[in-house]
């Protein structure tokens, strides 16, 4: 395991592109190591390796499985302490300005212009000292049934994140996606009780997804909402299957899907048209999608396991900007947005605090 993260960070202060990374209840670490520092594009999902997404995919970019290195290693079990950290010392300007971005949103949807809008925000934590492979086993450890990762090319950044959200997992003509939505804070002490606000965003994404599937498949199956633990949080996940038509391209399924009602709203295009207009920051690769792209590096047979890019985080010099989003419906309260988003900080701010 030293000598899987010595080899790593070997390559990155080579400033060469990689890709590490942990899928969901498993124990095989994957590092796919490109060999220069071309940057390559994705320009129809055809291509073979691991592709990174932008939220608008206007960047598809692509470590292929041709010009690369593929190592692995188990996961060893390592404890780190949970810490708690309690985030009272927030900017209060941060927090009327997204309170006030929150109450935009609910106007919109009050005028009818749509039915649901993702609202995100950003927000900066300094870094006296960052070891990616320590901060990386942290996220393995708090968050095992996320998929975890770390991203690196010199011409577009560092990323990690830890996401619970699967945007597609395609195997031939078989397909699997998920529906994901609300958001609690785990408490050993509370039940979890989902409110009606909570249990609509829900049904509006699951209805989204299978509604904007029919035409690509010829079967379609749908679980009954469950409640889902991503590390300190809780979300309402219904999972969704089935077979696609012969004449469905992955390239038509992904577009269906990206960006999904979980990091956008619904409709798609209106809600998407308001974020861009109003959010005052590029979200980048925040919200957008990554993972195998007909390539299997896990061990299964080749296929492609693309997963929602949220609980993320950009590295740059001595700082990380944390990304961070809630589902607006008619029935939000801006406070307690802001609230829910400080939850979702934590995530990260857990794994970067010692």
């Amino acid at each position: 395991m030293k000598d899987f993260f010595s080899k790593i960070k070997k390559h990155y202060e080579q400033q060469l592109p990689f890709i590490l990374y942990l899928k969901p209840n498993t124990s095989k670490i994957v590092g796919l190591l490109q060999q220069n520092n071309t940057l390559h594009k994705v320009e129809n999902f055809t291509e073979k390796g691991f592709v990174f997404a932008s939220f608008d995919e206007k960047q598809l970019i692509l470590i292929p499985e041709s010009e690369s290195e593929l190592i692995s290693a188990e996961k060893e079990i390592t404890i780190f302490d949970s810490i708690e950290i309690d985030d009272q010392d927030f900017d209060p300007e941060a927090k009327f300005q997204y309170e006030y971005l929150v109450a935009q949103g609910i106007n919109a949807i009050k005028n009818e212009e749509f039915k649901k809008v993702v609202l995100s925000r950003s927000e900066e934590v300094p870094l006296s000292e960052f070891d990616f492979a320590e901060v990386f086993q942290r996220l393995t450890f708090l968050y095992p049934a996320a998929f975890v990762y770390c991203f690196f090319h010199p011409k577009i950044g560092f990323w990690m994140g830890a996401t619970p959200e699967q945007l597609l997992k395609a195997d031939g003509n078989e397909f699997a996606t998920t529906a994901l939505a609300g958001t609690q804070k785990a408490s050993p002490e509370t039940q979890v009780v989902w409110e009606q606000k909570e249990k609509e965003e829900q049904q509006f994404v699951t209805d989204f997804i299978v509604k904007r599937l029919k035409e690509f498949v010829l079967s379609v199956s749908v679980t009954e909402p469950y409640s889902f633990r991503a590390g300190s949080i809780w979300h309402i996940k219904t999972d969704i299957s089935g077979i696609l038509n012969d004449n469905s391209t992955l390239e038509e399924v992904i577009d269906t899907l990206h960006p999904t009602p979980a990091v956008c709203g619904l409709p798609k295009k209106k809600a998407k048209a308001f974020i861009l207009e109003n959010e005052n920051y590029d979200r980048t690769f925040y919200t957008g999608f990554l993972g195998e792209l007909n390539s299997s590096f896990a061990g299964e047979s080749r296929s492609s396991d693309l997963f929602v890019n949220l609980r993320s985080m950009q590295i740059q010099d001595n700082k990380a900007i944390l990304y961070m989003g809630c589902g607006i419906t008619k029935e939000s309260i801006p406070e307690k947005e802001w609230e829910e988003s400080v939850n979702k900080s934590m995530t990260m701010k857990r794994v970067l605090k010692k």
